[in-house]
C-alpha cells in the first residue's frame, strides 16, 4: 500500500500506546451518547444556540447556517427565475390609498396571488413591503367577527373598531397612508391559492428525498414576491423591507435571511429560543440541526431588525433571543439596530401595540420622514368580492396541482444536477460540483470539523498476540459514542491505515480468520481500525423505543431537529476519518461490508478526508428505493443530488471498488462514473457481493 496522502487519522491513532504524544486534544464528551434520548421537537421548552465571539467566526457560521437554509428549503442551488408574468387587476379606490388586485407565476403553474395597498397620490420613488400573512383563519381573508373584535378592544389590544375587525387590513391601509407601497400574498392553501393544500400532498418519503416541502415552496413564493415589488415601477429598491406574523413571521425572518435585497423587517411574535413553528410550512428537514430561530434572524445583520413578543412561545424575548442577536449585531458596532418589545398581557397576535412599534421602526430605517406621532385611522374594509383576486383577473389555466407542481419541481432539480456535470472546462466542472453537492453535504450529515475526540481506551487481549485497543470515541458537538478496535502496526508516525466497518459490527468482525489475516498483514507497516457507528446492535424498535417514532404526518417535524439514523451513522464514520489534524498518515483504504457498505461510502465522501481506495459492497441498495419516511436508510435531499452515486462522487479520485452492484439501477451511478471520467478515477463495478476475503485479496 502506498502512503502518499498525509495528515489523516491523527486522533484514531492516537488510540495506539505506542503514539501517546499525538493524542487528540478536543472538548470535554459526554460520557453518554446524546442520541439515545428523545427526539428534539418543535415544543422542546429550550432550543438553544451561542453566538460566536468574533466576527470572523460569525462570518462562517453565518455561511453554514445560510446553507442549511437553503439546502433544507431545496433551494440548493437557487432555482432559475422564471418570467413572473404579472397580471394586474381592478383597482379600488379608498381614503388615502388604493388596493388592487394582483398575480404573478413564482414557478411554471404555480401562481402567488395578493392585493397591492398604493398611497393614494404617488411621488417620486417610494418604499416597497412585502406582507406574509400567516395562519390566521382564512389568511388574507381574515376577519375577526364581532364578539372577538368586541374583546380586543375592552383589552386595549386595538383602538378602532375596523383594526379589531381586521387587524391584517389595519397595517397594509396605515403604511399605504404612510407612503409606502405594500403587498400582502397568500400563503399556500389560503385565500386564493387553493390548487394545493397547505398541510398536505407534500410529506412523504418521495417528497423527503427531493426536499420539496411546503417551508421551501412559500419561501420561493416570497423571493419572486420580492423580485415582483421590486420591479414595480413606482417603488425605490433600496427600500424594501418585509413584515408578517406568527407563520408570516416565519416567512419574514427566513426571506430577510436569504435575501440581501431587503433594507429593513419586522418578524412578529415568532422569533424565540422556544416554540420554533408549529405547522408543515415552517419546518423542513436539517433547517434547525444546533440552530434555532434567533440564529436564522441574526443573518439578517446588521441590518435594522425589530421583533414583537406576546404570551405565547415569545413571551421571554427580551432576555432570552435578543441579548443574542445584540451580540451578533455588536460584532458589527451596531446593537441598537436590534430591537425587540414583549406585551405579556396580550395571547399571540399582532395587534395595535405591535403595529405601532413596526411603523416606528420602518419610519426611521425607510427614511419616511413622518415627524408627527403615527396613529391608525378609520378605513373601509374591503368586501369579500373586492378581496378576491379572480373576481378581476381570469384564473389561469395551467395551474399546476400539487403532482404537477412536484413533478416540474423534481426536473428543474434534475436539469440543475445535470448541469453540474458539464461543461468544457473539467477542472472548473470539478469544482463546481464539489462546492455545490459539497455544501448538501456539510448540511446532510453536519461532521465536526474536528472529528472524534477520545474518551477512554482499553488495552484488551489480541487473538493472534498483537495488540488490540478499544477505544471509546466522542463527537464534541454531539455527544455521540462510538468504539474503535485499532491494531497496532510497527510503522512510523507516517503509517498507513486501513479503516474497515461491519454490518455485524467491530465484536463480530475480529472473530473472523480473514479479518485477523489482514490485521497481520496491515501491522507489518500500519494500522487497522474497525469501528461500529450509532445504534449498530440495537433493533429499530428499540431505537424507537428510546427515541421517539419519526412524525407519521410530516416527518419534516422530526429531521428539522434531528440527523436521520442513516446521517448519524455517516457522520459517526465521516468524524472518525477527519479525526487525522494532529500527525501525518495516509488512509490507504476505506472498506465497508455487509450491511455497513452505504455507510462506509458515503462516511468516505462526507469526510473531506484524501482516501486512496474504497471497497465497499452496496448489495443493491439505491435511495431510489427507499419508500418509507422513518425507514433506517432515509435521507432527505438524496436524490436532489445524484442518489448514491452523486453523493459518492465527492471521494473521487479515489480508487473505488464497488461490489453488489446488481439491481441499481444505472441513473443511481452516472454521476459516479461521469466525475470518474473528469478526475480519471479508476471505478470497477461487480454485480457480487463483497466477502471478506475478497477484501484480503484487493489490499494485498
Amino acid at each position: 500500500m502506498s502512503s502518499r496522502i498525509g495528515l489523516l487519522l491523527g486522533c484514531l491513532i492516537a488510540t495506539v500506546h505506542a503514539l501517546p504524544a499525538y493524542a487528540c486534544q478536543d472538548a470535554d464528551v459526554p460520557a453518554k451518547d446524546s442520541r439515545l434520548a428523545k427526539y428534539r421537537n418543535i415544543y422542546d421548552k429550550l432550543h438553544p444556540w451561542t453566538p460566536p465571539t468574533t466576527q470572523k467566526a460569525w462570518v462562517t457560521e453565518r455561511q453554514r447556517i445560510r446553507e442549511r437554509l437553503l439546502v433544507s428549503n431545496g433551494l440548493w442551488p437557487l432555482p432559475g427565475k422564471s418570467n413572473l408574468e404579472p397580471q394586474l387587476g381592478k383597482v379600488i379606490q379608498r381614503d388615502g390609498y388604493t388596493v388592487q388586485h394582483a398575480m404573478f407565476a413564482s414557478r411554471p403553474g404555480h401562481y402567488v396571488t395578493g392585493l397591492i395597498y398604493r398611497p393614494a397620490n404617488v411621488t417620486g420613488k417610494i418604499p416597497g413591503i412585502l406582507c406574509p400573512h400567516g395562519h390566521w383563519k382564512n389568511g388574507r381573508f381574515y376577519d375577526a367577527g364581532e364578539k372577538k373584535a368586541a374583546e380586543q378592544l375592552s383589552k386595549n389590544a386595538e383602538s378602532i373598531p375596523e383594526a379589531a375587525r381586521s387587524p391584517l387590513q389595519a397595517r397594509f391601509v396605515q403604511l399605504a397612508r404612510m407612503g409606502c407601497l405594500v403587498f400582502h400574498y397568500d400563503m399556500v392553501g389560503y385565500a386564493d391559492s387553493t390548487a394545493i393544500d397547505h398541510r398536505k400532498q407534500f410529506n412523504d418519503a418521495q417528497a423527503l428525498l427531493w426536499l420539496n416541502n411546503k417551508m421551501g415552496l412559500q419561501t420561493w413564493n416570497s423571493i419572486r414576491a420580492l423580485d415582483f415589488v421590486a420591479g414595480l415601477p413606482e417603488v425605490d429598491s433600496n427600500r424594501l423591507a418585509v413584515t408578517g406574523a406568527s407563520g408570516g413571521g416565519t416567512q419574514s425572518f427566513v426571506l430577510a435571511a436569504l435575501d440581501d435585497r431587503l433594507a429593513a423587517a419586522f418578524p412578529a411574535v415568532m422569533v424565540s429560543t422556544n416554540m420554533q413553528g408549529g405547522c408543515v410550512c415552517e419546518n423542513a428537514s436539517y433547517m434547525r440541526i444546533g440552530i434555532n430561530n434567533v440564529a436564522i434572524a441574526a443573518l439578517f445583520a446588521p441590518k435594522p431588525l425589530a421583533m414583537s413578543g406576546a404570551d405565547d412561545w415569545t413571551i421571554d424575548m427580551e432576555t432570552v433571543g435578543l441579548p443574542e442577536l445584540r451580540h451578533v449585531y455588536s460584532l458589527y458596532g451596531k446593537p441598537s439596530l436590534v430591537n425587540a418589545k414583549v406585551w405579556p398581557e396580550f395571547k399571540h397576535n399582532y395587534n395595535s401595540h405591535a403595529r405601532h412599534m413596526m411603523y416606528d421602526w420602518f419610519n426611521e430605517h425607510l427614511n419616511l420622514n413622518i415627524d408627527e406621532e403615527i396613529k391608525e385611522g378609520n378605513f373601509k374594509p374591503l368586501s369579500e368580492e373586492e378581496f378576491t383576486v379572480f373576481s378581476s383577473l381570469e384564473k389561469p389555466s395551467d395551474i399546476r396541482d400539487a403532482v404537477a407542481l412536484r413533478k416540474s419541481m423534481q426536473e428543474t432539480a434534475k436539469q440543475q444536477f445535470e448541469s453540474l456535470l458539464e461543461g468544457p472546462d473539467p477542472k472548473a466542472t470539478i469544482a463546481r460540483y464539489r462546492e455545490v453537492v459539497g455544501a448538501a453535504v456539510r448540511v446532510m450529515f453536519d461532521v465536526p470539523e474536528h472529528g472524534i475526540g477520545e474518551i477512554n481506551s482499553t488495552r484488551i487481549d489480541s487473538p493472534n498476540s498483537m495488540t488490540v485497543m478499544a477505544a471509546e470515541r466522542g463527537l464534541p458537538n454531539g455527544g455521540t459514542r462510538t468504539y474503535t478496535y485499532a491494531y497496532k502496526g510497527r510503522g512510523g508516525k507516517d503509517r498507513p491505515v486501513v479503516e474497515w466497518f461491519d454490518g455485524e459490527g467491530p465484536e463480530k468482525l475480529i472473530q473472523q480468520a480473514k479479518f485477523l489475516e489482514l490485521a497481520d498483514d496491515v501491522s507489518q507497516y500500519g494500522v487497522l481500525l474497525t469501528r461500529g457507528y450509532f445504534g449498530q446492535g440495537l433493533s429499530a424498535e428499540k431505537l424507537t423505543e428510546i427515541r421517539g417514532p419519526v412524525d407519521q404526518n410530516y416527518a419534516g417535524l422530526t429531521y428539522c431537529y434531528n440527523l436521520p439514523l442513516f446521517a448519524e451513522r455517516v457522520r459517526d464514520a465521516a468524524a472518525g476519518l477527519r479525526s487525522v489534524n494532529h500527525i501525518n498518515a495516509t488512509v490507504s483504504a476505506v472498506v465497508g461490508t455487509g450491511s455497513a457498505g452505504p455507510i462506509a461510502l458515503m462516511g468516505a465522501a462526507a469526510s473531506g478526508v484524501d482516501v486512496e481506495r474504497v471497497i465497499v459492497d452496496l448489495d443493491g441498495f439505491s435511495f431510489s428505493k427507499v419508500t418509507s419516511t422513518d425507514s433506517e436508510m432515509m435521507l432527505p435531499g438524496a436524490m436532489r443530488y445524484g442518489d448514491i452515486g452523486g453523493l459518492a462522487a465527492l471521494v473521487l479520485p479515489a480508487q473505488l471498488d464497488l461490489y453488489g452492484t446488481r439491481g441499481i439501477p444505472k441513473e443511481a451511478l452516472r454521476a459516479l462514473m461521469r466525475m470518474g471520467e473528469l478526475t480519471k478515477s479508476k471505478i470497477t463495478l461487480h454485480e457480487e457481493r463483497l466477502t471478506h476475503a475478497e477484501v484480503l485479496k484487493l489490499l494485498r
